[in-house]
């Protein structure tokens, strides 16, 4: 059983416990973690702490995570572009297209299986069956670097950089329309759709969440940006870029899909992070996929 320590700020007194636990516990869900409450696994100062007890500020949380449970996902022979591997990390460059887990409707053929094969099944169970190894999501139809551990000791260092933003995480994307500054940060909650439980929206209420972007080019009616996530909320840069009036280009939730273009033109670009075995600090990045250097080579020969 790994545990894990927490340190709440005065700034964080009278928010409810579960609230707080889930915003920083990036791989659980909120149900999730009002279980560990409801188990006694989370203690304040050394006492079980109850899921509506709001903080006080200045205490010490301590989260006692259950065993993992058993991977039920079966490995399959998928090709993987692999950008770093050693015995604790793998960090591979997904393809648009690829399901990073399974989920109802996506039983296999997802990034998972394709681990699984390809590490001969030694990945972190601190994911769940379903999820092993992953310690942080891309969309299904976003390309780029993603990580996953080989066991839990990594997979636990790794989400705590994810907590203290210590693990940068650089997208490119092009959205519609141009924005006014050449740099800018949306800080902006992000949760469910009132009334549309497979969208997220900006809702007062939701996990915070921070981006900060930055105009890489600009084109008739499109911009290129880069993007860097201080935190990493579901669906983060699509929500907030359509927030501001500029939606990810061919994003068909929340914007519109385009003809010949698959899902929208965003790719997780570059990773920052600290090897969780040996401390050192590893910059990784991958270049842009063809459909989206095909993007911009259009938008060029447009200007």
């Amino acid at each position: 059983m790994e545990t894990l320590t927490l340190h709440p700020t005065e700034a964080d007194a009278g928010t409810r416990a579960d609230v707080w636990l889930a915003a920083r516990l990036e791989n659980l869900t909120r149900s999730a973690v009002q279980r560990l409450l409801e188990e006694g696994r989370v203690t304040r100062n050394g006492k079980p702490l109850a899921k509506n007890c709001r903080l006080s500020g200045g205490e010490v949380l301590t989260v006692s995570l259950p065993d993992p449970e058993p991977i039920d996902a079966r490995p399959q022979d998928i090709p993987l572009d692999v950008v770093f591997e050693d015995g604790d990390v793998i960090v591979v460059n997904k393809p648009k297209g690829l399901v990073v887990h399974p989920a109802p409707g996506h039983p296999d053929g997802t990034l998972v299986n394709a681990l699984l094969y390809h590490c001969g099944g030694s990945l972190s169970g601190v994911g769940g069956a379903l999820r092993p190894g992953i310690v942080h999501r891309i969309d299904r139809d976003t390309s780029g670097l993603i990580i996953a551990a080989k066991n839990d000791f990594a997979h636990l260092r790794l989400a705590a950089q994810l907590q203290d933003h210590s693990l940068a995480r650089t997208y490119e994307c092009i959205v519609v329309g141009g924005l006014r500054e050449d740099a800018g940060t949306v800080d902006a909650p992000i949760g469910r759709h009132p009334s549309d439980r497979k969208r997220m929206a900006v809702v007062p209420g939701g996990r915070p969440a921070v981006t900060h972007w930055e105009v890489l080019a600009r084109f008739p009616g499109r911009t290129h940006l880069r993007c860097r996530l201080e935190t990493g909320r579901t669906h983060q840069i699509r929500v907030h870029m359509a927030s501001l009036g500029h939606p990810v280009l061919g994003d068909p939730v929340y914007g519109k899909a385009v003809p010949g273009l698959q899902g929208q033109c965003l790719h997780a670009a570059a990773l920052r992070f600290t090897h969780p075995r040996t401390g050192e600090r590893l910059e990784l990045s991958c270049p842009l996929p063809e459909e989206f250097q095909a993007q911009l080579r259009k938008l060029a020969g447009q200007c």
